[in-house]
């Protein structure tokens, strides 16, 4: 397994610069193919009564963030070229309610998409819902790249959130080719007593000689949440270990109730400090 065919999405935002850098560190290592896709929002009117643009402002507006959305990808293929990197562009537009649809769309004809952390402060674009999108509509997983980027990609200390469940399962086998590169694998189990059977009778030990025999030399350890919350406890053990990477299962719930009670994969997402690998 490797990762041959990568795709990072761009926009004007700072992060977008961390999300490139990771990005070509991961396609000099695999020696893997690089598209960047930039998504141009249509410009539309608000259901505002009284408001009435004319269709060639609209026109107007587009072909200004067309030409930006443009030049974005001009700045990304010269950084790739000082690499000796040829990158591929990919650029649409389409009205802001179908975005995500779109990224998922492009990111299914590639091994892994390469998002950002969702900004809180951008305007117009729900961020997380594209997030989502590129690993829970896509059928392939996604690497996030939190605000400040990436500390070492491809990672060399990886920590692997394991409950037996179907979620985190298709993220260590969709993790593989960057488990197999790093120096040390932790799988961490948070409750095992809770999870019961679904880790097995030796918590973790199937999964791990699963892993062994792809080459990858893992760490077992087990840890007692205290009532702290699981991607809090996440979060604190890879910060402790310098991890450079989080792999897990996203929305092992159900989207909508763990929007509604809360649950890890939203937690992570919003308070991220290093890579995550997200699969569904």
């Amino acid at each position: 397994m490797s990762l041959n065919d990568l795709l990072v999405q761009l926009d004007a935002s700072e992060a977008s610069n961390a999300r490139l850098e990771a990005a070509l560190a991961l396609a000099r290592a695999f020696e893997a193919h690089l598209s960047a896709l930039c998504l141009v929002v249509e410009p539309y009117v608000p259901a505002v009564v009284g408001v009435n643009l004319p269709a060639e402002v609209l026109a107007q507006q587009r072909e200004q963030a067309e030409a930006a959305a443009a030049a974005l990808l001009d700045r990304a293929v010269a950084r790739a070229a000082r690499d000796g990197i040829t990158l591929e562009r990919r650029q649409e537009t389409v009205m802001v309610d179908r975005l995500a649809d779109a990224l998922a769309r492009q990111a299914r004809h590639v091994d892994m998409a390469i998002v950002g952390q969702p900004d809180p402060e951008r305007s117009g674009v729900d961020d997380t819902l594209m997030v989502e999108a590129a690993f829970m509509a896509s059928g392939r997983p996604a690497l996030v790249i939190p605000y400040i980027g990436a500390r070492t990609m491809p990672p060399e200390r990886a920590i692997c959130g394991w409950d037996g469940s179907r979620e985190a399962a298709r993220a260590l086998n969709d993790a593989l080719p960057l488990l197999k590169r790093a120096r040390e694998v932790s799988l961490l189990i948070i409750d095992p007593e809770r999870l019961a059977g679904r880790v097995g009778q030796l918590p973790g030990a199937d999964i791990a000689a699963h892993l062994a025999r792809h080459g990858v030399d893992v760490t077992v350890k087990t840890v007692v949440s205290g009532g702290l919350d699981p991607g809090d406890v996440l979060l604190s053990t890879a910060a402790d270990e310098a991890a450079d990477l989080l792999v897990m299962g996203g929305y092992g719930h159900s989207r909508l109730r763990e929007l509604i009670l809360g649950g890890t994969t939203a937690h992570i997402l919003k308070h991220m400090t290093v890579p995550v690998l997200f699969s569904h």
